[in-house]
C-alpha cells in the first residue's frame, strides 16, 4: 500500500491556523491537485477534526476517518469511520482491493503514521502566505530524512514538492 501525505502548507510551514479553520485559504491550484490525487488513489484517511472541517464524505473516493469516538458511524459506503491502527486500516484498504492512498491530516494523524513508518511520500503544496503561527504538519517531533522527488510549479503562485521518505 502507497500512502501519499498530501498537505497544503503555508510558505511558513502551518496546516491551519488552528485545529477548526477550514482550507479555505490554500487556492484553486492546491484543491485542483488535492482532488485528482485523491481520485486517483481512491481513498483518503483523515482525522475527526479533518472530516469536521470538510463536513461531507468527498464523491468519488472512499473517506477513512480515523476517531476515538465509538458513537460517530456512518450509513454512507464511501465514508467509514473507524477507530482501529494505522496499520490495520491499510490491511483493511488492501483487502478491499486498493493499492494506494491519501493521507490528508490533521497533524495528529499525520503523527501517527509517519512514527508507524508507514508514509511513502509526501507532497506539499506550499501556498504563497505566512500565517505566523498555527497548526504543525506534526504534532510529536521527528526525524525522518526525505528525498526531494519533483519541485514544480501549480497555478500561478504555488509551489508543489514532492518527497520520497527514505526508509
Amino acid at each position: 500500500m502507497k500512502v501519499i501525505l498530501l498537505m497544503a502548507v503555508t510558505a511558513d510551514g502551518m496546516i491551519a491556523r488552528d485545529s477548526s479553520q477550514l482550507v479555505d485559504w490554500s487556492g484553486k491550484a492546491d484543491k485542483q491537485y488535492f482532488v485528482d490525487i485523491t481520485k486517483k488513489s481512491g481513498a483518503m484517511i483523515m482525522g475527526s477534526k479533518t472530516f469536521d472541517t470538510i463536513g461531507r464524505a468527498l464523491p468519488g473516493r472512499l473517506s477513512i476517518v480515523m476517531t476515538r469516538d465509538k458513537k460517530r458511524a456512518s450509513h454512507d459506503r464511501n465514508l467509514v469511520f473507524t477507530g482501529q491502527p494505522p496499520k490495520q486500516v491499510l490491511e483493511d484498504l488492501a483487502a478491499r482491493g486498493y493499492s494506494s492512498v491519501a493521507l490528508i491530516g490533521g497533524a495528529m494523524i499525520n503523527s501517527l503514521f509517519m512514527n508507524a513508518n508507514l508514509v511513502d511520500e509526501v507532497h506539499l503544496a506550499v501556498v504563497p502566505t505566512f500565517f505566523g503561527q498555527g497548526l504543525s504538519l506534526f504534532t510529536d517531533p521527528l526525524d525522518v530524512p526525505l528525498e526531494l522527488v519533483d519541485i514544480s510549479k501549480i497555478g500561478r503562485a504555488h509551489v508543489l514538492l514532492r518527497y520520497r521518505i527514505i526508509k
